[in-house]
């Protein structure tokens, strides 16, 4: 099979599959019209998010067998067209579970702890204690809205915090083990101190943290966000730091990104953003949760196990 690397990911992938066998094409530099006229002539594909493959993309691979995803996210694929035309899917969540996780804590510490201040005001000779007085995790209730893989990697990073860890996912049951209690959305919302989101991008989840997911909230809490940006209606989230009913937020994804996840039009930015980028409740990252080295290289073996395991090489 010819199988066409059209984002750049771990060469770890492409060793595994020649080795099967496969001959492996670096087109990452290609852009998608150039892709268009010569996709037919492959059976695979591995990307990131460079190039969507929606209908108008895959009407022209012809040939295609599965396509190949190096991260967990879908949102970027027509999955329908992919079905019907019997074009199998591959992702790999399991390759940067950990450093989701750990990416997560991190970003919580840092609000509580208010790191990013005190680490600011020491480098600049400002001494200042009292006011740098930070929150523990110890004793808070973290409410995970998503317990599948990435969802459970938060929840057992979180287990030696001494914390209470409940779940909510309403495509799974009886999923409680050693690191999360499963609860309804409704006593996730009446119990959490901290909510997570851990979800794909969908037409159901786009916006889930509105005004009215934030009001039906029992008591003001700290937002985690490592999933994708246009979960949270980011207006809505930031009249509710201004009123004080979210008391903090730690956002990885953002839903201005782009939607390769390359970059962030300062320029066209609204209003809302350059409130989050000013306030000191809120932890930023460029959407690298799940972006370490030992990552980079997981993504890629998961994925080649699970192609060759389902080709039968």
């Amino acid at each position: 099979m010819n199988v066409a690397f059209i984002d750049t990911v771990h060469p770890v992938l492409n060793q595994m599959l020649e080795a099967k066998g496969m001959a492996c094409h670096d087109l990452h530099q290609h852009d998608i019209q150039s892709l268009k006229l010569i996709i037919k002539d492959f059976d695979g594909i591995v990307l990131r998010s460079r190039i969507p493959m929606n209908a108008d993309f895959l009407q022209h691979a012809t040939r295609l067998k599965f396509i190949a995803r190096s991260g967990s996210g879908l949102e970027n694929i027509d999955l329908d067209y992919c079905t019907k035309n019997n074009i199998v899917c591959f992702n790999s969540p399991e390759g940067n579970r950990d450093a989701v996780g750990e990416h997560a804590v991190g970003m919580l510490l840092m609000l509580f702890d208010k790191l990013s201040k005190a680490d600011a005001e020491v480098r600049q000779g400002i001494w200042l204690r009292e006011e740098n007085r930070g929150y523990e995790i110890a004793g808070k209730t973290v409410g995970i809205i998503g317990c599948g893989v990435m969802g459970n990697a938060f929840a057992k990073r979180l287990s030696g915090f001494e914390c209470t860890v409940i779940g909510y996912d309403k495509y799974k049951r009886n999923y409680t083990n050693q690191y999360i209690h499963e609860v309804s959305l409704h006593e996730l919302q009446e119990r959490a101190d901290i909510i997570s989101l851990h979800v794909p991008l969908t037409p159901e989840t786009k916006y889930m943290v509105d005004a009215a997911f934030i009001d039906k909230t029992a008591k003001p809490f700290y937002l985690i966000n490592t999933s994708r940006g246009p979960c949270v209606n980011t207006a809505h989230l930031v009249e509710a730091l201004k009123t004080g009913k979210i008391k903090g937020a730690c956002l990885d994804v953002l839903e201005y990104e782009k939607p390769s996840f390359e970059k962030l039009d300062i320029a066209t930015l609204p209003q809302p953003m350059h409130y989050l980028a000013a306030s000191d409740k809120v932890i930023l990252s460029p959407h690298i949760a799940g972006w370490t080295f030992e990552s980079y290289y997981k993504l890629s073996s998961y994925l080649g196990e699970k192609i060759i395991q389902h080709f039968g090489l």
